[in-house]
């Protein structure tokens, strides 16, 4: 039997130096449906992303930047496979939010 279950995949976490903020589960097919980036302090701040290893080719965001005291959302489908992870970096003042979806594989 499958099913789904929604979910806070990571955060609210500040962001810092490459880390992993997400791996889907064995056994399990995830859907990211939304990134939330908070960014409270008053300078614009930027922000690297990737499925999987990053490298320019695994990258959903390259240095994205996020204007001062503002948020940056973004809905959109992302499909995981067991065992692919979510890695990110970018200046401690951001604020990540990983929101979606896990399907239970029987």
């Amino acid at each position: 039997m499958s099913g789904f279950v929604s979910k806070r995949m990571s955060g609210p976490a500040a962001l810092g130096a490459i880390a992993t903020l997400y791996t889907c589960p064995a056994n399990r097919t995830a859907r990211v449906r939304h990134i939330h980036v908070s960014n409270p302090s008053g300078a614009a701040q930027t922000f690297t992303m990737s499925i999987g290893a990053d490298a320019a080719g695994t990258r959903i965001f390259d240095a994205f930047s996020v204007a001062a005291g503002s948020v940056f959302d973004h809905f959109g489908v992302y499909v995981l496979q067991a065992a692919e992870i979510i890695r990110a970096s970018g200046n401690a003042a951001l604020v990540v939010t990983i929101d979606g979806d896990e399907e239970v594989l029987s």
